[in-house]
């Protein structure tokens, strides 16, 4: 009699995004546990828990405790036995994680871009005068302001499907989003452009998703299926340089990490919040045999200190 695989349960928000974020690796996890498709819900069930992000919509992330708010409950619930792992989008990971708790695995990531949304312009160029762009994200009102000094930027928070239908109905001009959460709901067809990554550098880990787990669970086969080596050497590299930066909600920085072969690049970018100064830095390195994630964070954690170092406070928005 062949024995029963291991339950592993998996922890989610209840968004949309986030239920076809953990719905791509419940099915992954089920068959690293040797499960058939059919019995995924039951080996790799999926626990939905609602997060202080989830239920404050009216102000920045900033305003009310930063980024942890979308993964506080959901690690309480990991750290009290509720759960056994979390599938997060790695942009919204703070850099320090809760004793305990580790991202894992990274699987494959999908496109890092960001995507431009408009009823009527194609780019962000093209917008008229005094347009109004909606987004909630710091770094996204400081590159576009860069750029386009003259928008009004407006907050804009919610699911995807909220912030598409306030952009049909004309409340504003544009809105901008993650490129990757576009194309796992189907609905990057939507998107009249998509940002230069160079030019405008997404989020740390932006397109990457962070299975997070116990400690004790982190040499698990089946979170060993997971893992994508060339998604995690490019996205220690950004998450190095958000470390330095000491990056919150509060610092809008961009970083884009491509690695070819054994060499890796990086681009780092800060900018003070009202978008007029802009700070990057970019290197470059052939990546070791053996010890490659540090290496790749190593470079991070360089240009991000040497851009600190140049900014100072100009780009911390003040409290």
């Amino acid at each position: 009699m062949s024995s029963q695989p291991p339950v592993v349960r998996i922890g989610a928000r209840g968004s949309q995004l986030s239920l076809a974020q953990a719905g791509q690796m419940q099915r992954r996890i089920a068959a690293a546990l040797g499960a058939p498709p059919e019995d995924a819900e039951r080996v790799a069930p999926l626990i939905v828990i609602r997060t202080s992000g989830d239920r404050i919509q009216d102000r920045r992330l900033l305003e009310v405790g930063g980024k942890g708010l979308f993964t506080k409950e959901i690690e309480e619930a990991m750290l009290a036995g509720e759960i056994d792992c979390a599938v997060h989008s790695m942009k919204d990971m703070p850099a320090l994680l809760p004793e305990g708790l580790v991202i894992a695995a990274i699987p494959e990531r999908e496109d890092p871009r960001d995507a431009f949304l408009s009823r009527e312009a194609r780019t962000l160029e093209d917008l008229p005068q005094g347009a109004r762009l909606g987004t909630a994200s710091l770094r996204r009102q400081a590159q576009s302001l860069h750029a386009r000094p003259d928008l009004d930027v407006q907050m804009l928070r919610g699911n995807v499907g909220t912030r598409m239908a306030k952009l049909e109905a004309g409340e504003f001009d544009a809105i901008i989003l993650a490129l990757s959460g576009l194309k796992r709901l189907g609905l990057d067809g939507a998107a009249k452009s998509f940002i230069d990554p160079v030019a405008r550098p997404p989020a740390p880990g932006q397109g990457a998703l962070a299975i997070e787990t116990r400690e004790s669970d982190f040499d698990k086969p089946w979170v060993a299926a997971l893992r994508d080596s060339a998604t995690t050497i490019a996205v220690s590299a950004e998450r190095g340089a958000m470390a330095a930066l000491e990056s919150s909600c509060r610092t809008p920085i961009g970083a884009y990490s491509q690695l070819s072969g054994d060499r890796l690049s990086l681009i780092v970018e800060a900018l003070s919040p009202d978008g007029r100064l802009r700070f990057r830095r970019e290197g470059e390195i052939v990546l070791p045999a053996s010890d490659r994630e540090a290496a790749a964070r190593a470079l991070g954690l360089e240009l991000g200190a040497a851009l600190r170092d140049e900014a100072g406070d100009s780009i911390v928005l003040p409290e």
